[in-house]
This record gives structure tokens, sequence and C-alpha cells, in this order.
């Protein structure tokens, strides 16, 4: 069975951990493949791939700037993975809930532990 392509959507794009690194790195600025790849351990080709998918996705921009092209991130290629993740706010909303009562209960010797 074939591999689905990883360069489809960002979901694909940040299943690659390397690239989740890499997007965490341009987090603070814009950066060039050389100091990524320092940064990451990686070659400068290993790391120009990853980007090149992150490119292809919308997650990250790149200039020229002299001799150097300087990659950034494009935080609005998550918005499909934050609207994603978004959907799941009123689990952990009343997960949160549910355990705040436990240890509010747990504090006031409410609850009764079961004995083996």
């Amino acid at each position: 069975m074939a591999r689905a392509a990883t360069t489809s959507d960002a979901f694909n794009a940040i299943a690659e951990p390397q690239r989740r690194e890499i997007l965490l790195l341009l987090r603070s600025g814009e950066r060039p493949v050389t100091e990524l790849a320092r940064d990451l351990g990686m070659t400068q080709p290993q790391t120009s791939k990853h980007l090149r998918v992150l490119r292809e996705v919308g997650l990250v921009r790149v200039r020229g700037a002299g001799k150097q092209r300087l990659y950034a991130l494009d935080a609005r290629g998550l918005r499909p993975v934050h609207e994603w993740v978004g959907g799941f706010e009123q689990f952990w909303h009343e997960t949160f809930d549910r355990l705040d009562e436990y240890v509010r209960d747990l504090k006031q010797g409410k609850t009764g532990g079961t004995t083996g």
C-alpha cells in the first residue's frame, strides 16, 4: 500500500517531528537554512527538504536577502490544525471540570476509595 503524500496538507506535514521542530525554531523569527540545520543537527539538504514540504503546504514562506534565503513561519497555514484541535475544547473543559470536582471531593473526604 502506498503511503499518503506528506505534502498534501498541514496535518501531514507536521506529522513529521523534525518539521515541527523547524516550526518551533521559526517562531522566534526568520532564519537561513544553515542556522536551522545547525540547530537541528541535520544536514542542509535534509533541512531544505523539510522546508520545501512546509513551504508547499503554506506553513513557511521564504524570501531572498543577498545570498541567503530566509525562512519564516506562516502561522496562517496552521489554521486548519487549530480549528480541528479546537473541536475538542468542550471535551477538555468537561474533563477538567470532573477532575476539579474529584479533587474538591477528595479534599473534603467525600470520595470513597474501593478496598480490595
